[in-house]
């Protein structure tokens, strides 16, 4: 019997990365090359109940297992401190006994590489100490990598202590001279007002930087086209992204949550280009303040919306809506649990993407030419909300008043703003027309895709 390669995929355990690690191993299964798809075991549970009732094309080369977390049942998986501490203690031990149990039954197909997320970089140790290729996969933007890989250097210049603590609060910085400018406000840990928390994922990114010299390849969920300065400063670092611009039918795995695709029905009897999205990832949390702002902002703009607000968005999300908001939007609002966002961005009745920037949905607004409105909430949604605004201009943020909240006026206006200058709209499918050459053909992006995929085979 001829022997199939096999991968074995670790993403780290949150929205944002299953996602775009399933679309990696979906192009690689399509190859011919069977994939290991590891989560853990409470997020497999929740992927598996969402897929429970979806079509999936990856066929018996994708197989989707799980092992433990570590934590307890009714511990906060939400805790990214906890998370980046507990899960290489954790997780190691039985990662190697899944790996040698796959390799002891299946003679025809052992696991002869293992690609682990770069918030799982831990895992590329456990690889090389049972002798197996490695690959590096960053799921968010270079600009974030990069000023991770910078920390050393960053610490040299002053610019932060020994600890992670930003010595220059607020300074706007370069990374190199092409570099576009950043805030020190807007390195990915300090976003965390716990100390320990930020140490904890200080000391993390230090660690990642040390596997870094584990691997054979990194490979980024970006394109040369988004961040070419960040590319150039790190040239070993290769984009084969966005995985969701070769994504022709908009189909995606992974979720937490089942989508609800009736959506798409109500966006069908809407005007072109007349809809506002309004969606803020898995992570995002709202007061109940500035939850019912958002619902009387979106109310205002007298437009029609659809809103995606999970069930954990808000401490009492059932009583969350200002009074009579429901009955005064009637079937102008679309308010709904998940949504298939692929589908719906690329949907011709969108007209703006309301976002906290995380990296998923600002590859996926722009690779389909969506203008947005930025509400970044932590880590590397705030430097991707410069990216957005400043370097590719396909965007506005909102300003705060006075008590931390983005009133309903703001939100009108910036609505209003974004939607009545067409300059927006037209740098967004210009940029989205550079990301389809870049994921076809010999475009960069998919010219390395290839090429790491044949490296694997």
């Amino acid at each position: 019997m001829s022997k199939v390669s096999r991968v074995l995929a670790i993403p780290f355990p949150a929205q944002g990365h299953v996602i775009p690690m399933m679309e990696l191993v979906r192009k690689i299964a399509q190859h011919g090359i069977r994939v290991t798809f590891v989560n853990t075991d409470f997020n497999h549970k929740r992927v598996m109940k969402a897929l429970s009732n979806k079509d999936d094309d990856s066929g018996d080369l994708i197989h989707l297992v799980s092992v433990p977390d570590g934590l307890e049942p009714g511990e906060d998986r939400n805790d990214i401190g906890k998370l980046f501490d507990v899960l290489p203690l954790r997780m190691r031990a039985d990662l190697v006994d899944l790996i040698e149990n796959i390799n002891s039954a299946r003679h025809d197909s052992k696991i002869s590489c293992v690609i682990a997320d770069g918030a799982m970089s831990w895992a590329m140790e456990v690889a090389e100490n049972m002798g197996i290729k490695r690959a590096f996969f960053w799921p968010a933007s270079t600009a974030t990598l990069s000023s991770l890989r910078s920390i050393h250097k960053l610490i040299q210049d002053a610019v932060l202590d020994t600890d992670g603590g930003v010595l220059k609060p607020n300074e706007i910085i370069q990374l190199s001279p092409t570099m576009p400018a950043m805030s020190t406000s807007t390195f990915v840990w300090t976003c965390f007002t716990d100390l320990a928390t930020r140490k904890i994922i200080f000391d993390f990114f230090l660690n990642v930087n040390e596997s870094l010299k584990l691997t054979s390849w990194i490979v980024c969920n970006s394109a040369r086209e988004l961040e070419p300065a960040a590319f150039t400063l790190f040239p070993d670092t290769l984009p084969i992204g966005p995985l969701s611009a070769s994504n022709e039918l908009g189909h995606q795995a992974g979720h937490f949550w089942a989508e609800d695709s009736a959506c798409l029905s109500w966006l069908d009897q809407q005007p072109a280009g007349s809809v506002i999205y309004v969606a803020f990832g898995s992570f995002t949390v709202f007061d109940q303040t500035q939850f019912r702002e958002l619902a009387l902002g979106l109310e205002l703009t007298n437009k029609p919306f659809l809103w995606v607000v999970r069930p954990d968005m808000t401490d009492c999300t059932d009583e969350a809506y200002p009074e009579g908001f429901e009955d005064r939007i009637g079937c102008r609002g679309r308010m709904v649990g998940w949504s298939p966002q692929e589908k719906v961005l690329r949907h011709p009745s969108v007209a703006c993407f309301i976002s906290h920037c995380g990296w998923n949905s600002t590859t996926e607004g722009v690779s389909h030419g969506v203008p947005f409105l930025c509400w970044p909430y932590f880590a590397d949604q705030l430097l991707n909300e410069t990216y957005i605004c400043d370097v590719w201009k396909v965007g506005l943020g909102f300003e705060k008043n006075e008590n931390g909240i983005i009133t309903k006026g703001e939100i009108k206006k910036k609505v209003e703003m974004l939607l009545g200058d067409k300059d927006y709209k037209e740098r967004a499918m210009v940029l989205k027309e550079k990301l389809a050459s870049s994921v076809q053909g010999d475009g960069c992006s998919n010219t390395n895709l290839r090429n790491f995929i044949q490296w694997m085979k």
